[in-house]
């Protein structure tokens, strides 16, 4: 595995085609990697609860007859921004916090600090760089959001921490993952209400489902070592809890959707982002590193399936 490393400056499970090592040159690959630039499904699914919850007030005001299309195509820019931007300080974060557990799991030995191609005074250097993009875009909206905002960051602070203290650190991940759903609606309303509370639940428990299919990859090591996680928790009834979760899921979205008034293209969205969850189930087998990686990554497009539905109703009714 070091091997890799030195021969190409990349990590071990971050595609070598990405644009990152064909466009960066290679003194820079080290912070696109603690970024997660090469990866870009960590700010995919950042994004998605926020886009949800945006595409959702969006379809609230059109029915009112005030849906203004430039703040809603402003917004999503933004929202874009700002996850790229604050999803590569806290994995930043998350890899100084994790430089030791990092340097004994097989599949994060080769990231930039265990490797030593990044120095920890310039991994903090980094992401106050990446934190003050972040506050440049979230300077961009009403005073309530960007309160609600800072306010998810004690959360960020403790999420690298929870696998040390509890088995259900993807719950955590969740709570944070999912603040968008908060944010979405908050940008528009410059407050808070039912559906953007039940949004936001749901796509905790969303989190929870495609992290603990992801933690089965290294669920070998974190028991060697002590990493706690859903998946070591569940075991071989992961299949029930996942049912569980994303139907959950499913019916708290269907709830918020009737309660903003939202017509049937985001019901259809919603169908076929749950067919897309349900078919992952189906076919998990958790002793397989790469099938779990796959079916993590395949919550991309369920996203997309939800957010497509979102935007449909707006238009449609």
């Amino acid at each position: 595995m070091s091997n890799i490393f030195e021969d190409n400056g990349r990590v071990v499970d971050a595609p070598s085609d990405n644009f990152v090592y064909r466009l960066l040159p290679p003194s820079l690959w080290p912070y696109a990697q603690l970024a997660r630039w090469d990866r870009p499904i960590g700010w995919q699914l950042l994004l998605w609860p926020c886009l949800w919850s945006a595409a959702m007030a969006a379809g609230v005001t059109a029915d009112a007859g005030a849906f203004r299309p430039g703040q809603f195509i402003a917004h999503c820019l933004l929202f874009w921004l700002g996850a790229v931007a604050m999803r590569g300080a806290g994995c930043t974060y998350n890899d100084l916090v994790d430089h030791d557990i990092d340097n004994q799991v097989a599949r994060t030995r080769s990231r930039p600090l265990p490797s030593g191609r990044v120095t920890r005074r310039q991994a903090k250097i980094f992401i106050l760089l990446q934190a003050l993009t972040g506050l440049a875009v979230l300077l961009c909206f009403n005073l309530f959001t960007i309160v609600l905002a800072i306010s998810s960051l004690a959360i960020v602070a403790i999420y690298p921490f929870a696998k040390r203290f509890t088995d259900w650190p993807q719950f955590v991940l969740g709570l944070a993952f999912s603040w968008g759903a908060l944010v979405g609606w908050a940008a528009v309303f410059g407050a808070l209400s039912g559906p953007a509370l039940l949004v936001y639940v749901a796509a905790v428990l969303w989190t929870i489902g495609y992290d603990t299919i992801y933690a089965h990859q290294d669920k070998e090591d974190d028991a060697l070592i002590g990493v706690r996680s859903t998946a070591r928790l569940f075991g071989d009834n992961t299949k029930p809890w996942l049912i569980g979760f994303y139907g959950v899921m499913l019916v708290l979205m269907a709830i918020a959707f009737r309660g903003a008034g939202l017509g049937w293209p985001a019901f259809a969205g919603l169908a076929v982002g749950g067919g897309m969850l349900f078919w992952q189930i189906l076919v998990l087998d958790i002793e397989d590193g790469d099938q779990c990686k796959r079916l993590f990554l395949a919550n991309h497009h369920v996203g997309i399936a939800i957010f497509a539905g979102l935007v449909a109703a707006i238009f449609i009714g």
